[in-house]
């Protein structure tokens, strides 16, 4: 595995490229500061009158739309939502790729699974911090930064990684490390770690935790404090010291009753299912979850959906595996006809006990 520092890298594949990020969330924000303060010449393409415009002209942007940008930038860095991407790509990107030009992304997801395809003669990088973008820009401001990823999945001008590692410098990512990658590796562990530990994981496991006491007759006050409150303690001694010092650090107490009881929690049904859910990111786990009739699917999509989310799709069946269509029926012929021709490709395989959406 290679990894790049500060000393491994240097500007000189972007300094005289303009840099479009489209997009102005957390990463839009904390990346393309961070690239314009290390001097290079960067612009942020965005929907015009929208909520993010006046945030970037105060920040001391050159602002315009996403097809200006797009038009007028060499490199041009895709930070907006995986599911609106492909939408934007194809009406406002696409028509203005030419030979040349880098498109590049925070993560793979579009690419990886194929609904965003690229022209030939573009390269398309990735430059991934692995932080949230608050602290991207934080520990940047501190003279430091976070850790993060670089890959090349397609390299039409010869320099496709060093324009990547110029940028990952720019945003201070080498400063502490960014290790070299795949398109592939970074989407399907990505979506295996948020799904089965990061978030689906912890977050069941807490509620677990919680339920457990209160249903006991257990105080919720108590119950927060034993089961989340004191978490992050944990975590961040597993952050500062690994797996070994947290259980030098905890009581002994604590690491006697963790350590002979932690495979009651986990154990081998818990790791079967965590397989599975690696298997489905491998298979495009969209597949899988658009099975079903389209009132079954609308009411799992809708369950696991956010309040402001949720307002959104009542009001219009939207994007579904980054494409947008009228109804969920269409959404399963899309998405089929996506995966099919990735069947088609070699890009994905499906076991043998997995079959197409009639």
């Amino acid at each position: 595995m290679k990894v790049y520092y500060d000393e491994d890298t240097n500007f000189d594949a972007v300094k005289d490229k303009t840099i479009a990020v489209i997009g102005y969330g957390s990463q839009g924000r904390a990346q393309s500061l961070n690239m314009k303060d290390s001097g290079l010449n960067v612009i942020v393409g965005l929907r015009p009158n929208g909520a993010s415009w006046e945030k970037a002209k105060a920040d001391g942007h050159t602002v315009m739309s996403i097809e200006e940008a797009a038009e007028k930038a060499d490199i041009i860095h895709i930070l907006i939502p995986d599911e609106v991407q492909a939408e934007v790509y194809e009406k406002q990107i696409k028509p203005y790729l030419k030979e040349g030009k880098t498109l590049g992304f925070s993560h793979g997801y579009n690419i990886h699974y194929g609904y965003i395809v690229p022209p030939k003669g573009v390269n398309v990088i990735m430059v991934a911090p692995k932080s949230p973008g608050a602290m991207v820009r934080k520990t940047y401001e501190e003279g430091f930064g976070v850790p993060g990823l670089v890959c090349v999945e397609k390299d039409e001008t010869g320099d496709a990684l060093d324009i990547a590692l110029g940028m990952a410098k720019a945003e201070g990512l080498t400063r502490a490390g960014v290790i070299k990658t795949t398109f592939r590796e970074e989407t399907e562990t990505d979506l295996f770690g948020e799904q089965a530990v990061l978030c689906g994981g912890v977050t069941e496991l807490i509620k677990a935790g919680f339920d457990t006491l209160v249903e006991a007759g257990y105080s919720p006050e108590m119950a927060y404090f034993e089961t989340c409150n004191e978490l992050k303690l944990i975590v961040d001694l597993i952050y500062q010291k690994g797996l070994a010092g947290m259980w030098h650090d905890v009581s002994n107490t604590a690491e006697y009753g963790g350590l002979s009881r932690s495979e009651r929690i986990i154990n081998q049904e818990s790791r079967k299912a965590m397989r599975e859910i690696l298997k489905e990111a491998e298979q495009n786990d969209l597949l899988l979850a658009l099975k079903g009739s389209s009132e079954e699917l609308k009411e799992k999509i809708m369950s696991n959906m956010s309040t402001r989310a949720r307002a959104a799709f009542e009001e219009e069946l939207g994007f579904i595996g980054a494409v947008k269509v009228k109804d969920v029926e269409a959404a399963q012929r899309k998405i089929v006809d996506v995966v099919q021709r990735l069947v088609d490709t070699g890009k994905i395989q499906l076991a043998d006990n997995d079959e197409m959406i009639d």
